[in-house]
């Protein structure tokens, strides 16, 4: 069962799953080629800076964004459930996501982009889009999840902060993926005042990698 609320830029849809009620903010492109979905990580919503700036972005460019909230995040809940349970809610939105009848890519930050490299190749994702994948634990790179990304199965772009503690450029291994740098950013993309960027042009730097890319799919 899903419900929907429209207003004059956005779409807001409740979807429910077997791990609860989820919600989904479309943004629509008028001609629509694509669609990308993007979830929040495990401590933060779909206000993050990237997701909202590939919201704003991306639909002149003929790509509908779809903002996913977890069914945790909707409830209200503090900490994210255990990853069998996100892959559950991630399911459970799949069929409201492809609906519109277009290739959908399937992306996320965090916790979010682990899902998407999860259940890429069981969901028929077009692609996959992983903002700030968690590498390893800060400070525990023997604990890598590695094998999650590099099993998606489909095109994956990653787009990761050169200061991540959850996994740094250069820590990542090789593979058929594409990888784009955000100088100086952390976990949250967020640049110190003293690098020789803007925090505008950082978020800048993920928007036009990620117009590149979607352009590339086709």
């Amino acid at each position: 069962m899903t419900h929907v609320t429209k207003t004059a830029r956005t779409t807001i849809e409740t979807v429910e799953t077997d791990a609860g009620t989820a919600r989904i903010t479309w943004h629509e492109a008028k001609k629509a080629r694509l669609v990308l979905a993007v979830s929040h990580g495990a401590g933060g919503g779909i206000e993050a800076r990237d997701l909202v700036a590939l919201a704003e972005v991306l639909p002149a460019h003929g790509v509908t964004v779809a903002r996913v909230e977890q069914p945790w995040r909707v409830a209200g809940k503090k900490l994210a459930p255990a990853p069998k349970t996100l892959d559950t809610g991630w399911r459970g939105i799949w069929p409201a996501l492809a609906k519109p009848g277009l290739p959908v890519i399937s992306g996320g930050r965090s916790a979010g982009a682990r899902v998407a490299c999860r259940t890429a190749t069981e969901l028929g994702a077009h692609a996959v889009l992983a903002l700030s994948f968690p590498l390893h634990p800060p400070g525990k790179p023997e604990k890598s999840r590695a094998e999650e990304l590099l099993g998606s199965g489909v095109p994956t772009l990653v787009v990761q902060g050169g200061n991540d503690p959850f996994g740094k450029p250069a820590e990542f291994p090789e593979g058929t993926y594409a990888l784009v740098e955000i100088p100086y950013g952390d976990h949250g993309f967020a640049v110190p005042k003293r690098a020789d960027l803007s925090q505008d042009e950082a978020v800048a730097v993920i928007t036009d990698a990620v117009v590149r890319w979607t352009a590339s799919l086709g």
